[in-house]
């Protein structure tokens, strides 16, 4: 697993280290400053109604999903299904869970 001490991008895929989500890995969709960031599963957390986290409680994984940012870009929106799609992908493939 590797994992990047810079501050998370949009479409970037994020851990959480604290709070009741611990472990849980979501998508940054939003940047609001330098402190903080709306993240999203897709699933328990979607689009629509994001978490907003401080990044010093999230581990930035070093893989941005490209759907999702050039979605994000392009429309100001993405699906739940293609944030489902992202996690999933990283988890499963990049980690070999």
């Amino acid at each position: 697993m590797f994992k990047s001490d810079s501050p998370p991008g949009i479409g970037q895929i994020v851990q959480v280290n604290k709070g009741r989500d611990t472990g849980v890995y979501a998508v940054v969709i939003h940047r609001l400053d330098d402190t903080f960031v709306l993240i999203a599963d897709g699933e328990r957390r979607k689009f629509d109604r994001p978490k907003k986290k401080n990044i010093q409680h999230l581990t930035s994984c070093d893989y941005i999903s490209p759907a999702v940012q050039s979605s994000i870009s392009e429309t100001g929106r993405v699906t739940n299904g293609k944030l489902r799609h992202a996690v999933h992908s990283y988890v499963h493939e990049t980690l070999k869970v």
